[in-house]
C-alpha cells in the first residue's frame, strides 16, 4: 500500500483483523466500519461505500467480459474500469468525446500476446 497510496492518507476500511497492521504507517490515521453492527457510515461520517462499488464494476468486467486478466496488465484494466467509473454520469456523446481525447498522441502497436498460444 505505501507504494500507490500518500502516507498523510487516512485509511478507511471494514473491520478485517489485518487492516490495522497494514494501515499502521499512514499518518492521516484508520477509520473502521462495523458492517457486523450493521454500520455502514461510522460516526466520522466515513464508509467503504464507493469502493465496494468500484470493485465490483471491476469484478463485474473481469467475470463478465474479460474472464481472466493477466497480472502484467492488471494497471491498464484497471484503468478502463476508473474511466468507465469516472464517466458513469456522463452521456454517451460526453463518454466517447472523453475516450477520443485520452487516445490523443498515443499509439497501439501490435506484439505478440503474453502468455501460452
Amino acid at each position: 500500500m505505501e507504494a500507490v497510496i500518500h502516507p498523510s492518507a487516512r485509511i478507511v476500511t471494514d473491520e478485517l483483523k489485518s487492516y490495522p497492521k497494514a494501515a499502521k504507517d499512514f499518518t492521516g490515521g484508520h477509520s473502521t466500519v462495523k458492517h457486523s453492527d450493521y454500520e455502514y457510515v461510522n460516526p466520522e461520517g466515513l464508509h467503504t461505500n464507493t469502493a465496494e462499488s468500484f470493485f465490483a464494476l471491476l469484478k463485474r468486467g473481469v467475470h463478465g467480459t474479460f474472464h481472466h486478466i493477466s497480472r502484467q496488465h492488471l494497471f491498464r484494466y484497471c484503468d478502463e474500469f476508473s474511466f468507465h467509473w469516472d464517466e458513469r454520469f456522463a452521456t454517451d456523446t460526453m463518454r466517447r468525446d472523453a475516450a477520443v481525447k485520452g487516445a490523443e498522441g498515443k499509439r497501439l502497436m501490435y506484439r505478440q500476446p503474453i502468455g501460452e498460444p
